[in-house]
């Protein structure tokens, strides 16, 4: 797997030699930093909090000089061969026995019904990828496995044991490997039936071996832009290949099932009646990827924002109405492409607003800072993070690095029982009012470590910071947002301390 490359990570500080912005109208800046700075008054920040400089730990001296620590391979295949490829080999695995079967003309029921398991398997990866069927799941776990609050011992319990919930976490975490397991699988299943028409290509219609090929094609393309590689370095052609040919593959897929199911083999003539066709699989798996895939763009909408640019590395984004914590935005300027994913910071679903925290680290972003828009396009029905199952568990840590804090704060803010550890540099600065009054006024000094590594001199030994907090805080787990080389870092010691810990995905 290829290391993402990172722009201007907001993450190393603002520097001073930068040019600074012409400053943005009072309707889109000003408003946000004067309620911000009455959330400061309201908490009682003095000069002191406002450094930001909350830790007790040590900098790590040779942070910037010490070569690269070794890790265990064993450590590093365990990290590698993680949920979401295990499951991606299990589905894998079990189309490919299936497939191996039907080709060997040993089980007969896939080559007579090829296109309902070329079907169930794309429609099986886009409902993994949904955001409804996604927090139904999620909300599904949280409610039959959160802690339970015991009243009379004034303590929380939970009836499940530590492994089953972080297997939990885990599952729904990398339910990727299913999304990418089916689709991979749906994919050779298509080119196997497309085989078998192609085969016997003088009972069939040349038209039904053409629109096979045509949607051999569109998902061959959606595929492979979805690569990891090609989605972390070139996210905008991902989304437009992905996106579009994915839109094409859907339209030749039903053109492919219906003809299909339309053209009688016996007699080698086309059957108009309708009900024949309704009355395949295909035709109700076709259905059903249709209403998952329409689904999220029904909740569609232009909302207002304001915009606050601190400084010239970081938007702060502010949108009307409260959300729950560890749950994602998807933003964009158009109602169709280019959506751009960001955590989401709110007090609660009772707050006024929540906010995102957007980085420069592209064109879509850098257009947030230089031409900030009044109007943005966002998916209402919001996606759900790892974040979003801290509930499964009686005490946590939050680790996050530069503008990985949007999507850790939510969970800080929202429950008390989570502790935030979060290093930056020149974070009010870089971050803002907004963002400094919203830590304070929710979050006391005993339940946080800000590391900021400019006024500090250099980063910190992080590892240190994450084993003194999660012994000290009574922790089950580790959560951490990070770039890569900070996630792999995170993840490579938590795993050595053995340390239950989830990180950011690159490979999803």
């Amino acid at each position: 797997m290829s290391r993402p490359s990172f722009i201007d990570d907001p993450e190393k500080g603002t520097l001073d030699t930068l040019t600074p912005l012409p400053v943005l109208p009072v309707s889109n800046k000003a408003v946000i930093q004067d309620e911000a700075v009455g959330l400061a008054a309201q908490s009682g920040m003095n000069e002191a909090k406002a450094t930001l400089a909350l830790a007790k730990a040590r900098k790590d001296p040779s942070s910037s000089t010490k070569p690269h620590r070794k890790v265990n391979r064993l450590i590093r295949f365990q990290l590698w061969f993680n949920t979401y490829r295990k499951f991606f080999i299990f589905v894998v695995a079990f189309n490919g026995i299936a497939l191996f079967l039907a080709a060997m003309n040993l089980w007969t029921y896939p080559r007579r019904y090829t296109g309902a398991f070329v079907l169930g398997n794309l429609q099986f990866a886009i409902l993994m990828r949904n955001e409804l069927f996604g927090r139904l799941l999620y909300m599904l776990v949280n409610k039959s496995f959160a802690k339970a609050s015991s009243y009379s011992h004034n303590h929380f319990s939970q009836w499940t044991p530590l492994w089953f919930r972080l297997g939990c976490t885990s599952a729904l975490q990398h339910l990727g490997g299913i999304h990418s397991g089916c689709a991979t699988s749906g994919f050779v299943w298509l080119i196997f039936r497309v085989t078998l028409i192609f085969i016997d290509h003088k009972d069939n219609h040349d038209a039904v071996l053409i629109m096979g090929v045509i949607t051999n094609l569109a998902v061959a393309i959606s595929i492979l832009s979805a690569f990891p590689w090609v989605r972390n370095t070139h996210h905008n052609m991902f989304e437009r290949h992905h996106r579009f040919i994915g839109w094409v593959g859907l339209l030749s897929t039903w053109i492919f099932v219906v003809l299909g199911d339309s053209y009688d083999l016996d007699t080698h003539s086309w059957n108009p009646d309708g009900i024949r066709v309704i009355r395949q699989q295909d035709f109700w798996f076709a259905f059903s990827m249709t209403v998952f895939i329409l689904i999220p763009w029904f909740t569609v909408r232009e909302v207002k924002v304001d915009i606050e640019v601190p400084s010239p590395k970081v938007a702060i984004l502010r949108f009307e109405r409260g959300m729950q914590q560890g749950l994602i935005a998807r933003i964009s300027r158009s109602s169709i492409m280019e959506y751009h994913a960001f955590g989401i910071i709110s007090e609660g679903i009772h707050a006024k607003y929540h906010y995102l925290i957007c980085g420069v680290q592209g064109d879509f972003t850098r257009s947030l800072v230089n031409e900030p828009p009044t109007h943005v396009w966002t998916r209402q029905l919001k996606f759900a993070g790892v974040s979003h199952t801290s509930t499964l568990y009686k005490r946590g840590i939050r680790v996050c690095t530069g503008t990985g804090l949007g999507a850790a704060l939510s969970t800080c803010l929202q429950n008390p029982d989570w502790f935030l550890i979060w290093i930056g540099s020149d974070q009010e600065k870089t971050f803002g009012p907004t963002i400094s009054g919203l830590i304070h006024k929710h979050i006391p000094p005993e339940r946080m470590c800000l590391w900021d590594s400019k006024a500090r001199g250099g980063r910190p030994d992080v590892m240190k910071l994450v084993k003194d907090a999660y012994s000290s805080w009574g922790a089950e787990v580790v959560f951490i947002t990070s770039n890569w080389a900070g996630n792999k870092e995170i993840m490579e010691g938590c795993k050595e301390a053995g340390i239950p810990a989830f990180g950011t995905l690159w490979d999803f």
